[in-house]
């Protein structure tokens, strides 16, 4: 019973220590009362003052000791009327049409301004479709005012008598009345003709340089489109902006986009087209005089251009751009060779005569390859060995990784050095640059490289022994393979060769007349066919009996191109196995170094025999 004493004694101790639990202020601002205990405080006498509103379904209750409070109730509440009634509560009613009017406005003009935005943009659209389908037919040419082109003919090199002529056109654009006082009237138009590359457009930009007049430039395919009508309207607009700044240039480049010969085409040609040739025409030279404007123009097939397009009056100088010589190549290299940093080793009249044949983008791409090998080696100057890379990586293609000493190396090695060494031996074949086994990409084990001679570049002339030595020289690699492996072991590799030889056996029997059906031509130049208007002559101008004696005399001339090759290199199989050693061993032997040992060898044995081509 005494322990029992501490243990009732504790129980008051333990309530006193016991806290209520905290009893919600619904009168604050922070906690809002319950819709029971609303009730309960207005029975109380609690709340002093009620205020209802409808359309949210709340009620703002303030009570006695100034606190407030909101109250989600029911809709048409009549327990919390009756009990507001019965407390003697004041109830007010807020009037919440006025702000739902202003939000409905709100919204609606939200509504409108969207609308309204969305038709703006539809009309803007609109409005610019407009103007597209009404500049349709405008031109678009661009145009460098006066002053403003910076390339000038010091600029264009290698094409001196081109720059004469074009000369005449500045100065009657710079002082016209030294050409009228004596009765001699502007040209109206210019052609360029030329291969690509050549600087035909460079030209036209050193015209309008020199002149110092507005210059318009379009390329002829702008003028045509699927529409009918619509190239013709801006020929007619590109005039007629040229005639609002004349005296003016006008630069159509690659015409024969539009002045392809009319009605070649199959079933009519391209009535477009068609449209805006003869719209051009008209503007050349029509009732409407075009006075002060100089119509140039460049292509690279002037065969096909129309006949009309050419006539005096319209076209009334036909200029040729044609690949420069060796002293304008040297000229051209110079010119780019400006910004370049080249080495003091470096002699560009050597490099003018290695690169026969080049035009001048193509020696502009030999120098920048040299730049960019040279910055790949991280040096500063641009040396020999560059543009040397350079000149085989254009002509031969990438390089790839060396061949392995094996038979296939040994039998490339024969194959290039069959050609080098003939090369050395004929008198009328060209000139040996170099023989590598290099390879290169594409399939190219190596190469024997040989330089045109320059006077029959320049002259245009090619013999009857030229040919015939280039025909030897091309079957020496299938003659080597045959002296040095027998019949059965030759291969494919004087595939390239084979095609060359084809080509120019044709041409000696058909076009030339150097085989015994004689001086005939029977065949004309194996242009590309035009528009369709070549596809009708399928049949040759000959017979059958004809083209028969055609193909022996090709087979003829080939198998004595191979038989004179296989006699050379037959009684030197010594000094080819002494060269085929030499290469392998070194890879690349120049033509000075590889001529000097032919020489060396060739005086220490006893005469070989000697054959020229046969006629």
């Amino acid at each position: 019973m005494g322990a029992s004493l501490p243990a009732a004694a504790s129980a008051p101790d333990q309530a006193k220590t016991q806290t209520p639990p905290p009893q919600p202020l619904w009168g604050s601002k922070t906690a809002s009362p319950s819709y029971s205990q609303l009730l309960r405080d207005l029975r109380a006498g609690k709340v002093s003052e009620l205020e209802l509103s409808p359309l949210r379904r709340e009620v703002q209750v303030s009570y006695r000791d100034g606190k407030r409070a909101q109250v989600s109730v029911f809709s048409n509440d009549q327990q919390l009327l009756q009990t507001a009634e019965q407390a003697k509560v004041p109830l007010s009613v807020r009037d919440d049409r006025q702000d739902g009017a202003v939000a409905s406005l709100v919204a609606n003009g939200l509504l409108v301004l969207l609308l309204l935005l969305g038709l703006g943009l539809l009309l803007r659209r609109s409005a610019q479709v407009a103007n597209r389908a009404m500049g349709f037919g405008r031109s678009q040419p661009r145009l460098q005012e006066e002053r403003a082109t910076p390339v000038h003919f010091e600029d264009v090199a290698g094409i001196a008598e081109a720059k004469e002529e074009l000369q005449e056109v500045v100065t009657f654009l710079k002082s016209p009345e030294r050409y009228t006082a004596v009765g001699a009237k502007i040209p109206k138009g210019v052609l360029l003709v030329g291969p690509p590359g050549t600087g035909k457009t460079l030209l036209a930009r050193a015209i309008a340089g020199e002149a110092g007049v507005p210059f318009f430039s379009m390329a002829a395919s702008e003028f045509v489109e699927l529409f009918v009508g619509v190239g013709a309207s801006r020929v007619r607009d590109l005039f007629r902006k040229a005639k609002a700044k004349a005296p003016c240039i006008i630069f159509i480049d690659e015409i024969d986009a539009v002045g392809r010969q009319r009605g070649a085409g199959i079933g009519g040609g391209n009535d477009e087209r068609e449209q805006t040739l003869n719209q051009l025409l008209t503007e050349m030279d029509g009732f409407e005089d075009n006075g002060g404007v100089i119509l140039l123009a460049a292509t690279n097939r002037p065969d096909v251009l129309d006949a009309a397009l050419m006539r005096p009056g319209r076209f009334d100088r036909r200029i040729t751009v044609d690949l420069p010589d060796r002293r304008g190549r040297e000229e051209i290299l110079a010119v780019h060779a400006r910004s370049r940093p080249l080495a003091g080793t470096v002699n560009l009249s050597d490099w003018a005569a290695r690169t026969p044949g080049f035009s001048g983008a193509d020696l502009a791409n030999l120098l920048n390859e040299a730049a960019i090998l040279t910055a790949r080696r991280q040096q500063q100057q641009i040396d020999d060995a560059a543009l040397t890379d350079a000149l085989e990586r254009i002509t031969m293609g990438l390089t790839a990784a060396p061949l392995q000493d094996s038979a296939k190396k040994r039998l490339i090695a024969y194959h290039e050095i069959g050609h080098a060494l003939v090369t050395t031996l004929m008198p009328a074949a060209d000139q040996l640059d170099k023989v590598t086994l290099l390879p290169r990409a594409g399939g190219v084990g190596g190469f024997a490289r040989t330089l045109p001679d320059e006077e029959t570049l320049d002259s245009g002339l090619i013999t009857r022994a030229f040919l015939k030595a280039r025909l030897v020289v091309a079957l020496a690699g299938r003659a080597a393979e045959l002296v040095v492996f027998g019949p059965s072991e030759v291969t494919q590799g004087a595939a390239g060769d084979l095609d060359l030889v084809a080509r120019i056996c044709r041409e000696m029997v058909t076009r030339y007349g150097f085989s015994s059906l004689g001086p005939v031509a029977l065949e004309a130049d194996g242009g590309e066919v035009f528009l369709g208007r070549d596809w009708l002559r399928q049949d040759p101008h000959y017979s059958k009996q004809t083209g028969n004696r055609i193909d022996a005399q090709v087979r003829q001339l080939a198998q004595n191109a191979l038989d004179q090759a296989v006699s050379l290199l037959r009684p030197r199989r010594a000094l080819l196995d002494l060269l085929v050693e030499r290469l392998i061993v070194e890879e690349t032997i120049e033509g000075d170094a590889f001529r000097a040992l032919v020489q060396q060898v060739e005086a220490q044995h006893q005469p070989f025999p000697v054959t020229s081509p046969s006629a």
